[in-house]
């Protein structure tokens, strides 16, 4: 007969196998940002739904908007919300036709929940410009929507690292689309990629130079494959934080970029 200490320890052995993702997340603010006092225009938000779903998004407000931030966070949180109150499961993602109008769906609802928020403080929809990227991701498919700059990546069990997206950079430099912009909608980059998925991430443009090979147009793998490691080797949620958002404090990081930075990292543990 098991005695309630062994019952607990069974339970806890059973619970670490238990396949999940894990995430960490962070937004911090530009030294730039912080030498104007100005506030982070970066915002990032994500769920795990059942099934081992998980949905994630990032946008940054554009520095030119007064009302980049809260554009910025309106954005992220309708996108999220979009997808997560549909009951999504592993099955009905099977169907790229459906995933593809639920990216679409979320980038609509987004669009039309920052204009709302434009309207309601006597504002111009270019007062509150963001760039957007969604992420639907599990074990077998990841699903990515992207207006403007920024990065998505993943990486699939055999050590390939993929970018599902390329920044949207626009003719000029400091330029991109905005999900406020009247060709938002049809500049977007959708990708789907159905494999064994191990590791998923996300960036805004602030991280782009040192994320990404510019001249080949590929994530380098010195600065994603530490951070998959790291995030799939955590325990603790607020202490993996607490690390990644001194990282991206860390003159590793800001000797080469002063402005806003945000970074969504994901790890699929089947064992």
């Amino acid at each position: 007969m098991l005695t309630q200490r062994a019952v607990e320890k069974k339970s806890m052995k059973i619970s670490k196998q238990i396949a999940q993702w894990r995430i960490v997340a962070a937004s911090v603010c530009g030294t730039s940002h912080l030498k104007n006092k100005q506030l982070c225009q970066d915002a990032h938000h994500w769920q795990i739904l059942s099934d081992n779903v998980l949905v994630a998004a990032a946008a940054d407000g554009a520095g030119s908007a007064s009302l980049g931030k809260v554009g910025a966070m309106i954005a992220v949180e309708t996108a999220i919300e979009s997808i997560s109150t549909k009951g999504i499961t592993q099955k009905v993602l099977s169907d790229d036709a459906f995933v593809r109008s639920l990216l679409n769906d979320a980038i609509l609802a987004a669009k039309k929940a920052v204009e709302a928020e434009a309207a309601t403080c006597d504002k111009q929809p270019q007062d509150l410009a963001t760039t957007l990227i969604m992420m639907v991701a599990t074990p077998e498919v990841v699903a990515v929507v992207q207006i403007g700059d920024g990065l998505a990546v993943a990486k699939d069990s055999a050590g390939n690292l993929l970018a599902l997206t390329i920044p949207d950079s626009g003719e000029y430099i400091n330029e991109t689309t905005f999900l406020t912009s009247p060709t938002a909608l049809d500049t977007a980059q959708m990708r789907l990629w159905r494999t064994e998925i191990v590791n998923v991430g996300i960036i805004t443009d602030g991280l782009q130079m040192l994320a990404l090979n510019m001249v080949v147009g590929e994530p380098h793998k010195p600065f994603f494959f530490p951070l998959f490691e790291f995030v799939a080797n955590t325990e603790d949620k607020t202490e993996a934080k607490e690390q990644l958002v001194k990282f991206l404090r860390s003159d590793r990081i800001t000797q080469r970029t002063d402005d806003d930075l945000t970074l969504i990292i994901a790890a699929f543990n089947d064992s």
